[in-house]
């Protein structure tokens, strides 16, 4: 939004209107470095083993792997990863209304029909030279992925699209489930899905992995693509396998997939 080719207002001036300091438009981000990818490529690696792992256990495993990390990169790289030790917490505290916003709607619940009940959640995805996050929509029921995307992101927009896109093409689910990731507890996600008014949010408990399993059995990690286009080719390739092959009887109702994908850096 800053043009530092128009002469007046200044750049200066520029940021100042956006309510941003100059040093922002001058920062350069510090890509990556090739040793934390290869770090980052086993602890998701270790992660599909025993998501059970924190900080402590990660730095003793990777040391194993020749890694000498401490447990505040270890941490770092979690949160870069977007993933969380899974575990059972006790309860010693009432719930702060402000974090934990839906109840988890699906216990008990018997899912008869397509267009009942969805699930959504985003997969960090390692590259050869990098990483890109996977956001992927399921109908339980009939199993069929009805919507999913790649980003080198992974803001809330993002996901309220790929959101769009599929109830475009299929309609609205009566239920949406997710995890309580910040995209999902956004006010752009949890304001879409309430202007919906005829869909129910539903989240998992803090922990509680199994409660979104049908969605986070969707993974791509027979291949390491080398950048984003292979990535999205192997997805297409993929879905087109999952849709077809493994549920051809429970989807002789729905249209073959179409897919998008956000414009990536890679």
């Amino acid at each position: 939004m800053v043009d530092v080719h128009h002469p007046k207002p200044s750049i200066s001036k520029q940021c100042s209107l956006l309510g941003l300091a100059r040093s922002s438009y001058y920062h350069k981000p510090k890509p990556v470095s090739e040793q934390d990818l290869q770090i980052m490529y086993t602890m998701d690696r270790m992660y599909q083993e025993d998501p059970t792992r924190g900080t402590r256990r990660y730095a003793d495993d990777l040391a194993h792997e020749g890694y000498k990390v401490g447990r505040d990169k270890v941490r770092r790289l979690m949160q870069l990863m977007a993933i969380a030790a899974i575990y059972r917490k006790p309860k010693t505290t009432v719930m702060d209304t402000a974090t934990y916003k839906y109840p988890y709607l699906l216990r008990g619940l018997v899912n008869n029909r397509a267009n009942q009940v969805w699930q959504i959640d985003i997969s960090f995805i390692p590259l050869r030279k990098g990483f890109l996050y996977l956001v992927a929509i399921i109908d339980v029921h009939s199993r069929y992925i009805v919507g999913w995307d790649i980003s080198n992101t992974m803001d809330a927009e993002w996901v309220v699209v790929c959101i769009k896109q599929a109830i475009s093409r299929y309609g609205a689910p009566e239920i949406i489930n997710s995890d309580q990731g910040s995209q999902f507890t956004s006010d752009e996600y949890i304001g879409y899905i309430k202007s919906l008014e005829t869909v129910k949010i539903s989240m998992d408990g803090k922990g509680r992995a199994t409660d979104n399993a049908y969605i986070e059995r969707y993974k791509i990690y027979l291949h390491i693509p080398e950048n984003g286009q292979e990535l999205f080719a192997l997805c297409c390739e993929f879905i087109t396998f999952y849709t077809t092959r493994n549920h051809i009887l429970r989807l002789e109702k729905y249209h073959p997939c179409t897919c998008s994908v956000l414009q990536l850096e890679t």
